[in-house]
């Protein structure tokens, strides 16, 4: 019945410290042999989890996919073509990132098509990325412009309590507009910005519209409010154990163990397996 497979990745497909267990790697394989599509769906770069790729033999592989940015990028896994980009206009970008870089609490990411930026980097979030292999050039002035001509693929704020993040949310929202950004939260530690319309569940029915899959034939499994809109999209929205409130009364299914524990593989094993 199910044909595709979107996935977030930290906190729902990862362990805590950033691995990838054996377990879901064979249960990956075994759906992928038989011809259920593995596509990592994840708010990071696409360059940040070829090593994730790499165990699933899902690396530079033709006719499989990944989506990037929340949705702002979708790709096939051969030569990490894109297929489809859903860029940020540069004129919200640079509204955002302005917002974002005046708080001397944040560290604010500037997410091109190929790379990341960061403009005052802090020690936690620092090392946050530097677990999951995540390169960065770090931004020593708050300059938009050289960003002009390029793709803008999201724009997001490591903050480090709830209230702040709420607060980024509604003072971006406030110079923007809440029908021009699509604010959301994930990792415990983001505010992130994407176009209005572009997010995990849009890009899984592009994706599945592409390859000729309905959306009641994709399988969404993740954990915190950036995965909600693929959630409510996909025909089995699945939350990991360790989800936030709001992803789990999203889903139909809840898995028993938590994303260090074989979540993902214990949802192939019950429902494609």
């Amino acid at each position: 019945m199910y044909k595709m497979i979107v996935c977030d990745l930290d906190e729902t497909l990862m362990n805590d410290d950033g691995t990838l267990s054996k377990t879901n790697a064979e249960a990956i394989k075994k759906a992928s042999a038989k011809g259920v599509y593995f596509v990592p769906n994840s708010g990071r770069s696409y360059v940040s989890f070829q090593n994730v790729l790499e165990p699933l033999g899902l690396r530079d592989k033709a006719k499989q996919y990944s989506i990037s940015y929340n949705g702002g990028l979708i790709l096939e896994n051969k030569g990490n073509r894109p297929i489809a980009t859903n860029a940020m206009p540069f004129e919200i970008a640079q509204k955002v990132f302005d917002v974002g870089s005046k708080n001397p609490h944040a560290a604010t990411h500037v997410y091109t098509q190929d790379a990341l930026y960061v403009y005052h980097p802090v020690p936690e979030d620092d090392a946050y990325l530097k677990n999951r292999g995540v390169d960065y050039k770090e931004m020593k002035t708050p300059d938009l412009g050289r960003f002009k001509d390029v793709n803008i693929m999201k724009v997001i704020m490591a903050l480090p309590t709830v209230s702040e993040r709420k607060q980024m949310k509604a003072d971006v929202e406030a110079v923007v507009g809440a029908d021009n950004i699509a604010g959301t939260f994930s990792s415990g530690r983001y505010i992130e910005f994407n176009p209005a319309g572009i997010n995990k569940g849009s890009a899984s029915v592009q994706l599945g519209e592409l390859l000729g899959i309905k959306p009641e034939e994709i399988i969404g499994a993740g954990d915190n409010s950036n995965d909600l809109p693929m959630l409510r999209d996909v025909g089995l929205p699945v939350s990991v154990a360790n989800g936030i409130d709001s992803v789990k009364e999203a889903a139909k299914y809840i898995t028993i163990a938590d994303n260090n524990h074989d979540a993902l593989a214990e949802v192939i094993n019950k429902f494609i397996l």
